[in-house]
Formats: C-alpha cells, sequence, structure tokens
C-alpha cells in the first residue's frame, strides 16, 4: 500500500532531484504542466507518433535522449504518450520523475501536500509462450513476476497469497541459477474498467532479449533450461502466458508511488510453436486504436 508519510517535510537535494536549466526534469524534459493524469507508455520513441496521430489535437511534443513526449487530446479527455526505451532501468526513469513533476514542487524541492494519482496505461510488444495464445492478439497482464532487479531496490506490499504465489514461482528455479524474482499485480480497478473481455494472463519481465528470454545467438547460455522452467510453472492453474521486458518494473513502481497500472500486451510472437507475426507494424497499429477506444470511451460523445 501507498504511503507518503516518510517524505512528507524532507527536502529533496539538487542531486536527488536534478533539473535543467529551463526547470525541466532531467532525463524526461519535462514541465508539471506538460504531463496530462493518464500517461500512455510506450518502448518505441516512433510509437509515440503512432499514438498521437489519432489524438484530436497535440498540444506538446518534446524530447530528450530516448523518452519522447507528445500530449494532447481525443474528445475531452487529456492524454500524454511517452516512451520508455527497453527495459525496467528506464523505467525506473520514466515513473519517478512523471511522479516528481505532479507530486512534488519543483521549486521549494517538497513534496505536495495533495496528491496526485497517475493512470499509467502501457501499450507494448510481447512473445506468447503458452501454444493456445494466438499471435496477433492482444492480453492485459493481470500480474507481472519480474527477473529483473528493480524492485529489490524499493519497498514492496504483498498480501499473503501475492506472497504465496512468488514463494511457488521462485521454488521452480533451482538455487544454482541466482534468480530472484518479485511480484507485482495490475491495479484492480483498471482491470475492472479496461479487461473485461479482453484475454488476461501473468507476465514475466525479464532483463534482456536474448538469453533472458532462452534465445540462444553465438553467447552460450548459463540457464540452458530457463525456457521450459517458465512454461511448465503452474500455481493452481495459474500459468506465465507472456514475455516482455518492462510490465512488472510499472507495477511494482506504480503501486510505490501510489498510482495505478494497466498494462496492455500485443502479442506478436509465440515462442512455444516458434511463430511470428507476418505484419506486427499494421497489428500494432490496429491494436492502439482499439486501446485508444476503451481508454477515452467514459469521456467521448457520440
Amino acid at each position: 500500500m501507498f504511503d507518503d508519510s516518510f517524505n512528507a517535510m524532507k527536502k529533496i537535494s539538487e542531486t536527488d532531484l536534478i533539473l535543467n536549466k529551463d526547470g525541466s526534469i532531467y532525463h524526461i524534459n519535462l514541465l508539471p504542466e506538460d504531463v496530462a493524469d493518464t500517461v500512455i507508455t510506450v518502448g518505441d520513441p516512433d510509437r509515440v507518433g503512432q499514438v498521437s496521430k489519432y489524438f484530436d489535437h497535440i498540444e506538446i511534443k518534446k524530447g530528450k535522449r530516448e523518452f519522447i513526449t507528445h500530449t494532447g487530446y481525443i474528445g475531452k479527455k487529456r492524454l500524454t504518450v511517452i516512451s520508455t526505451g527497453i527495459g525496467t532501468g528506464n523505467i525506473d526513469i520514466v515513473l519517478n520523475e512523471l511522479d516528481a513533476l505532479i507530486n512534488i514542487d519543483l521549486k521549494t524541492r517538497l513534496p505536495k501536500s495533495n496528491f496526485s494519482r497517475l493512470d499509467i496505461i502501457r501499450i507494448g510488444t510481447s512473445g506468447a509462450i503458452q501454444p493456445d495464445i494466438p499471435i496477433d492478439s492482444l492480453l492485459i497482464s493481470s500480474a507481472a513476476f519480474g527477473l529483473d532487479p528493480i524492485m529489490n531496490y524499493y519497498e514492496q506490499n504483498l498480501t499473503e497469497k501475492e506472497h504465496e504465489l512468488l514463494l511457488q514461482f521462485a521454488s521452480t528455479f533451482p538455487a544454482e541459477y541466482k534468480i530472484h524474482p518479485y511480484l507485482a499485480i495490475a491495479n484492480k480497478e483498471l482491470l475492472e474498467t479496461y479487461a473485461s473481455d479482453i484475454r488476461q494472463g501473468i507476465t514475466l519481465t525479464v532483463p534482456g532479449f536474448y538469453a533472458p528470454q532462452g534465445r540462444m545467438l553465438r553467447a552460450k547460455q548459463s540457464i540452458p533450461n530457463l525456457m521450459p522452467a517458465i512454461q511448465n510453472f503452474n500455481a493452481s492453474g495459474k500459468k506465465i502466458s507472456n514475455l516482455e521486458m518492462e510490465t512488472a518494473g510499472i507495477y511494482g513502481l506504480a503501486a510505490c508511488l501510489g498510482h495505478r497500472a494497466i498494462s496492455f500486451n500485443v502479442i506478436l510472437a509465440n515462442r512455444a510453436n516458434n511463430s511470428f507475426s507476418k505484419n506486427p507494424i499494421k497489428i500494432m497499429d490496429n491494436f492502439i486504436k482499439v486501446i485508444l477506444g476503451i481508454i477515452c470511451k467514459p469521456d467521448k460523445s457520440h
């Protein structure tokens, strides 16, 4: 559960919260007024424009490094879409800096007395690992295990059932694998709002694309049986559905900061039958339109 009491009146140093000369926050180069309450995250900087081309009006376009941001409107709903790049290391930067923009007074460097909440919605690509999940389909992560280390640096509060599920997953791996997973959960309110007609699954977030996802080119894997262990995990019918590289970090950090998060996975590959989408750009574009329709439906007039 989110608890802001620790930082209630603590002034934040210039090295902990770095600002640019124009007052924008260091990496993502944004000012507080640049960010909408609903933030769509995408990995690929080019995908920002793929999303914002469906906005009725774009009011802000900014960028620095791999962090490209467009903010605008669909109907009356204000949206921000920001690219994170690949991996939870960048998620650590983006989510902390987005939160700082709305919950820290950048002039006094003190947390604001009134907390503001973001809805963080990931639109990303993913590979299914179960044979019954078709390519070119859409899946929402109800939860995510992380094999990356990011949440080892933050305090989490899991329920007893969640902790039990995490222990079951961790016990899947022999001790010599030196894997220390964590578990993070989608926001239940967003699941109820957005996921009623969309397949849900447990996602595995990994810290790389090749060996961490069981791929081998020339470098030899140190965990050759990783994929079978992941595919065969079954906790009372709960299985791993797909692999990607950001969701667990988004869910974990969003919960720590008091925000709501949900992850839409566009399934472009199926690792169980070695199939890949024939037209990934078109499939992603189709699902961007679907997801924007879902997000904006309550605010759109017909």
